[in-house]
């Protein structure tokens, strides 16, 4: 099977998990759901690729940042069927299109993970998250699916079972998934991710992005096989490309565990100005970028792989923000949104909870 081809950028590391084991599972042990009005509820947010776009496929690392305002949201309750409720598609889970076989595998793993029956079951998802544009939502909608199965069930999963169980639906979805997305979309923080390896970070300060969506997809594939093969073409120059975009990596770590804004922003700016000499911009992109100068963006960049997809721009504050969103409207932009970082002293205590039964509410009343 084909699989979807997005703006999230994977490297080629062997999977956590047969990224099949979702098609053969049953759908529980037999174990009764409770009678709640929502059986399990479980959430997730998306990310963006602060720094490492294409360089993380040759070693080098990658940050990625939450989008805590980009939110997913699952619910597993009891019903006379097994159905399922989204956007995308609304029946029984037997006939739903394949575009969510990563959900059911995600939902059908966890069951048989957890020992629940989901053959009388209802499930339903809302996301605020935007399809195929490098933003996570595959992931986030997974790891909610995964948290609401294993609250109905009265289960509670270590870090790693999350992820392992995250991981099988994003190798249905991605092939070969690297796992970054997600650690990413669980994390309240950044996350410096180098070869299969995640680590938080540092973050001093509030800080306040725009998400500008140019609305193309781009193409991952295309995008990724063409660094491939201007590095096999021109091997210095894509290494010493790859080595900058490295070093601003590291550079923008310490300035995310700094609060030294002007500085995170002048590297935003920089690293766009080396993918583009990666040859994955394109013109809309190039347009919005444009838009963050005009509008004294601290700083913008494409997140994800290119070629399409959204534009990631720090802004000064909330009320600067709002004003970018209408600079990228006005440059072509199909929407955007604003998030904000929390800082890490503070991330324990954000409630990622907040707004599931308003997210269900919008879903049920769509």
């Amino acid at each position: 099977m084909q699989k979807p081809d997005s703006n999230d950028i994977n490297v080629k590391t062997p999977p956590e998990a047969d990224p099949t084991f979702g098609d053969h599972l049953s759908l529980g042990a037999g174990r009764a759901l409770r009678g709640v009005s929502h059986g399990g509820l479980g959430s997730a947010h998306g990310k963006a690729i602060l720094m490492g776009e294409h360089s993380v496929v040759y070693g080098a690392p990658a940050v990625a940042l939450p989008l805590l305002d980009l939110q997913t949201a699952a619910s597993v309750r009891t019903s006379a069927s097994a159905t399922i409720t989204s956007d995308l598609y609304t029946g029984h889970i037997s006939k739903a299109p394949r575009q969510l076989k990563p959900v059911i595998t995600a939902l059908r793993a966890t069951a048989d993970h957890v020992g629940l029956n989901i053959e009388s079951c209802e499930v339903v998802i809302s996301s605020t998250i935007p399809l195929e544009r490098g933003l996570g939502s595959s992931a986030a909608v997974s790891a909610a699916m995964v948290r609401a199965v294993s609250n109905a069930a009265g289960v509670t999963l270590s870090a790693e079972e999350t992820f392992n169980l995250v991981q099988i639906a994003e190798n249905v979805a991605h092939g070969t998934s690297s796992g970054l997305d997600a650690h990413a979309v669980r994390s309240l923080t950044p996350v410096r991710f180098q070869k299969g390896n995640p680590t938080d970070v540092e973050v001093a300060k509030p800080l306040t992005f725009v998400i500008a969506d140019t609305g193309t997809s781009g193409s991952t594939s295309a995008a990724v096989n063409g660094v491939r093969m201007l590095r096999e073409q021109t091997p210095r120059y894509v290494d010493s490309i790859i080595e900058s975009l490295a070093d601003l990596a590291e550079s923008s770590i310490e300035a995310l565990g700094t609060g030294d804004e002007n500085k995170l922003g002048t590297h935003m700016y920089e690293g766009q100005e080396q993918l583009v000499r990666l040859g994955v911009s394109a013109p809309a992109l190039d347009a919005l970028i444009e838009a963050a100068h005009k509008g004294d963006a601290l700083g913008a960049k494409l997140t994800g792989s290119g070629l399409g997809g959204c534009v990631l721009a720090l802004a000064k504050d909330q009320d600067h923000a709002s004003a970018l969103i209408e600079d990228f409207t006005e440059a072509g932009a199909t929407r955007g949104w604003k998030t904000s970082l929390v800082p890490s002293d503070l991330a324990d205590e954000y409630d990622q909870e907040t707004g599931l039964e308003a997210l269900f509410d919008n879903q049920e009343n769509a």
